[in-house]
């Protein structure tokens, strides 16, 4: 059986995060005794490390980190990075916000026999038409710099082969905000093995979204210049 890290941001989620452990846990556990569920703190000015530390010896294939805060998508590169060097065979990421189902990964273990990267696809998303447009720009960026379509660029339910994730996860710079969009274009533009599988999206099942409309407009116009930068990189990476 394959080692699987799941990996999970999370930020100020004592509303979520112990529901979201024994929701995933069962999962994890039924992956194999090799496999983790690893859920680091992203600076939580609440309780949400005080919990996690409280569940460790419950679940002892749980892994709770804690580190300074640096935003969604950094915390994600930090994860990723850390299951590579722990010897996971995949990495499969998603959020501690309830949004997503774990009854849904089943279908994407299957898939992954025969594909490198299975990936969420939100045909509904739950929480709201303007997390709908701002994906829809989100694949637009994608389109612009890096010349794939994909049919969702940052959904938090992904499955991958870690030494995928290896090839490019150091083309982005640590501080990077949308890493998971940035993957997707390269799947797609080197042609890696992936799926897209539909997934259900639900409203944020408790706490606050600390990505507000003004972070998010301030996210959106700095993946301007890192989309660019970031493609250049890939070139210059092609090109060698």
């Amino acid at each position: 059986m394959s080692k699987i890290f799941f990996v999970l941001p999370a930020y100020n989620e004592e509303a979520n995060i112990a529901e979201t452990i024994g929701r995933w846990y069962p999962v994890v556990e039924k992956v194999g005794a090799d496999s983790r569920l690893v859920i680091a703190n992203d600076g939580s000015k609440d309780k949400t490390m005080e919990i996690m530390e409280s569940l460790k010896d419950k679940y002892p294939q749980f892994i709770p980190l804690s580190k300074p805060n640096s935003g969604h998508g950094p915390t994600v590169i930090y994860l990723y990075k850390y299951a590579i060097e722990q010897g996971a065979d995949f990495i499969f990421q998603t959020d501690s916000d309830g949004q997503t189902n774990p009854d849904e990964f089943p279908a994407f273990l299957e898939a992954s026999c025969d594909y490198d990267c299975v990936m969420g696809c939100r045909p509904v998303r739950g929480d709201g038409k303007d997390r709908k447009m701002v994906e829809n720009v989100l694949r637009s960026y994608v389109w612009l710099f890096f010349q794939v379509w994909v049919p969702d660029a940052n959904a938090p339910f992904r499955l991958m082969k870690a030494s995928v994730v290896k090839k490019y996860i150091n083309l982005m710079p640590s501080d990077f905000n949308l890493p998971n969009a940035v993957l997707a274009a390269c799947f797609s533009k080197f042609r890696e093995r992936v799926k897209y599988i539909d997934i259900t999206f639900k409203p944020r099942q408790g706490g606050v979204n600390s990505i507000n409309p003004k972070k998010i407009l301030k996210i959106g116009w700095k993946a301007i210049s890192d989309f660019w930068k970031v493609s250049r990189e890939v070139c210059r990476n092609t090109k060698d």
